[in-house]
């Protein structure tokens, strides 16, 4: 029986499974395969890279996810704690600066001596299995070799969907005679107010740090980008389009195409703005959260895509506020993996077939970076449990 325990992948499961087990004073060997070897949505060296979002969801306790995140930071999560502390203005939400945030994770991990950084890919996990206990947290990108092993081990077939990412614009090249800053309900004119007054509540807040940048649309320019996105070419057009896409995390073109008033009641509803322009409300709004810590680049909410490169930046430019918009980096679309949980893990996300297997992490089926952290953690402390009930008995004997 193995000294350590082995965690594969260091994403946000896999490197909060090494640091609790750390913790518990058991020795970690941590495989991550970047940079020898990256998936076709990673491009960052460093652990635990944020890849569809830079959003950790809600803060408010009255909110699951918010409440979720309390309850590990109470417990002592590494990364919610990270998270906290390279946050960026997103109003009720915690978002982060997902360049620090990774760079810091892999700090703390690669200065605890407890815990070897092996940057290797996994091809025999089976081998580690009979040799000692290993969590699996390899998150929804796993590479095509490790996804077969899993698949022999399980005795089924993987599962999978398909899931993408929105597009990151410079801050420099927003058109803000059109574009303004606030928060939902934040932004309407109070009735008491005249238009003067409103507009110098907002001038005052704009001094302020904000959270989200703005873009309203008329109903004419709202039009004209809906025509141009629905007939706009993407990557590849297969099945999965009708049958696998993840409705949480779903192509804005793919969105566009069941009706021309979708997007207006999804990601670019006006709800709880007025236009500074008209003091009215928009017939539609888009949305952009700060991606970073100096506040110079901008995600698209809402506008994961799988539209290719060249066709994102001439449809989304067509967006009002955006006519000049340089493109940090553009939308993917990739395919995600996952196992049948309910079936093959116990509660503990132990695999019931293979005690010295545990799976942690978006692999495991979880939506979402909090889900995902707080799926690692557990995976970790029942692995821990596991591995010292098992020095007690042999030292008993």
């Amino acid at each position: 029986m193995n000294d350590f325990i082995t965690v594969i992948g260091a994403g946000l499961a896999g490197s909060e499974a090494a640091y609790q087990i750390a913790k518990q004073g058991i020795k970690v060997k941590l495989y991550e395969m970047k940079p020898i070897k990256y998936s076709p949505a990673h491009s960052n060296e460093n652990l635990a890279e944020i890849v569809c979002s830079n959003s950790f969801k809600s803060n408010l306790l009255t909110n699951a996810c918010g409440l979720l995140k309390e309850e590990l930071r109470r417990l002592g999560s590494l990364l919610i704690r990270i998270a906290d502390e390279t946050s960026v203005p997103a109003g009720q939400a915690l978002a982060v600066d997902r360049e620090i945030f990774s760079q810091k994770v892999t700090e703390e991990l690669e200065k605890n001596p407890l815990i070897e950084i092996i940057h290797k890919e996994v091809t025999d996990v089976e081998k580690m299995a009979e040799e000692g206990i290993v969590i699996i947290a390899t998150g929804p990108l796993t590479s095509e070799s490790l996804a077969k092993q899993i698949a022999k081990i399980t005795g089924e077939d993987k599962l999978y969907f398909y899931d993408a990412a929105a597009p990151i614009v410079s801050k420099d090249s927003i058109n803000f005679s059109i574009a303004f800053y606030g928060d939902r309900y934040t932004q309407e004119k109070k009735r008491e107010e005249t238009i003067e007054e409103w507009k110098e509540r907002l001038a005052r807040q704009e001094k302020k740090e904000q959270s989200y940048i703005n873009l309203p649309m008329n109903q004419e320019e709202y039009e004209v980008f809906w025509k141009e996105l629905v007939e706009a070419e993407v990557v590849t057009l297969h099945d999965f389009e009708k049958r696998e896409i993840f409705e949480g995390c779903m192509p804005i073109e793919i969105m566009a195409k069941r009706g021309i008033d979708t997007l207006r009641f999804g990601p670019l509803k006006p709800v709880g703005f007025d236009d500074p322009r008209t003091g009215r409300r928009p017939y539609a709004l888009v949305q952009l959260r700060q991606d970073d810590k100096q506040a110079s680049m901008y995600n698209l909410v809402g506008f994961q895509t799988n539209l290719k490169f060249g066709e994102q930046k001439r449809v989304f430019s067509k967006i009002p506020g955006l006519e000049k918009a340089e493109f940090v980096k553009y939308g993917v679309m990739h395919r995600n993996t996952y196992i049948n949980s309910t079936k093959l893990l116990d509660e503990t996300y132990q695999l019931k077939m293979n005690p010295n297997l545990y799976f942690a992490g978006q692999i495991t089926g979880v939506e979402g970076y909090v889900e995902s952290i707080s799926s690692g953690m557990v995976a970790a402390l029942n692995a821990t449990r596991c591995f010292w009930g098992r020095r007690k008995k042999s030292s008993k004997r």
